[in-house]
């Protein structure tokens, strides 16, 4: 596998941070099974849709990334839907 130290088991404080635990937005969105531009967007906005979260925990655990689940995602939407809020 081609992955960064980094994103063996030490948890992503954000979704940029989990994001870039993949060498590039495209082989994200390629493990994730979303297009470039939804990855991009999702960067971007700093949360995931939720329809994207199955795939989304899922290629995190393939990966060895600890801590994304549910909870850390709906946690990071909270964080980013407050600050778009403000």
């Amino acid at each position: 596998m081609n992955e960064h130290p980094a994103s063996i088991s030490a948890s992503p404080v954000s979704i940029s941070g989990l994001i870039n635990r993949w060498h590039s937005i495209g082989a994200f969105a390629a493990d994730v099974g979303c297009g470039y531009e939804a990855a991009r967007q999702m960067r971007r906005r700093g949360r995931i849709a939720p329809q994207h979260w199955p795939h989304v925990v899922a290629a995190s655990r393939r990966r060895g990334i600890a801590g994304v689940s549910y909870e850390w995602l709906a946690g990071r939407a909270a964080a980013a839907m407050q600050g778009e809020a403000a």
